[in-house]
């Protein structure tokens, strides 16, 4: 279940490896504004006082005279912006869209969004991942699996819940069947449009166990609503019982 104290004041707990850096860029962006905002208000404040109708009773038409010093201010701003998306938020962007771990190294999983709905694939004791076929797909086969397949009989079929081990990352290759969505889980700082027709990739790597929301951010229709999912961080030898639950009851029932 998920614990409602992830949710207080402020932005959420912080559970992967790069959420430190995000929040750490945020805090930095709300005190520069706040430090701008208060720099601005006092100088607004000053111009009214000084410039005041009863300490200047004759309009003065004339352009400013304060040369370049008029235009540090800006510069300074602009400099800053400048810095804080070259340096501070491009790195941090390309570690989390650019540079992937490994699949060797890393928990890969295949996501299949749908109205309204999350199917996670996980591959089974062989290692692959069998094939889809959207013609496949119904209420009793989300992925659209060909289980005729040798390598798609021991495939794992998970509805609304991705299981993943702390301490590991963790890849997701997502795709939708029907309309764009949004996997969006906040303590983890993720969020990544899923698009039709498209094989998209995202990774995380958990920092802290528990149950977390997934949220579609994307308007997708009527039920949107619905579009909740939970990602349960667990240690891996919790993560490898249940994974092996997992397949016991596929093997059950496809082999």
């Amino acid at each position: 279940m998920i614990d409602p104290s992830n949710y207080r004041f402020g932005l959420p707990i912080a559970a992967s490896t790069y959420a430190g850096r995000v929040d750490a860029t945020l805090n930095l962006i709300h005190v520069a504004m706040f430090v701008i905002f208060g720099l601005w208000g006092l100088f607004f404040i000053f111009a009214l006082i000084k410039f005041r109708k009863g300490a200047n009773p004759t309009a003065n038409y004339e352009a400013s005279k304060g040369g370049l010093a008029s235009f540090l201010p800006d510069v300074a701003v602009l400099l800053f912006e400048v810095w804080l998306i070259f340096v501070v938020g491009l790195p941090i962007w390309a570690n989390i869209k650019e540079v992937f771990p490994k699949d060797t190294e890393s928990n890969v999983v295949e996501l299949v969004a749908e109205q309204f709905a999350w199917n996670f694939q996980y591959a089974g004791p062989d290692g692959v991942m069998g094939p889809r076929q959207p013609k496949l797909m119904n209420a009793n086969n989300g992925l659209g699996l060909d289980r005729s397949a040798a390598t798609a009989k021991d495939d794992i079929w998970v509805l609304n819940e991705l299981h993943v081990p702390v301490g590991k990352p963790t890849i997701i290759y997502m795709t939708s069947k029907d309309v764009i969505h949004s996997f969006f889980v906040p303590e983890f700082r993720v969020k990544q449009d899923v698009v039709p027709g498209m094989r998209i990739p995202l990774w995380f790597e958990p920092t802290r166990p528990g149950h977390y929301e997934i949220g579609c951010a994307q308007l997708c229709g009527l039920g949107h609503y619905r579009m909740r999912g939970e990602v349960v961080a667990e240690s891996p030898e919790e993560f490898q019982k249940w994974l092996d639950e997992r397949e016991a009851e596929t093997r059950a029932q496809y082999q």
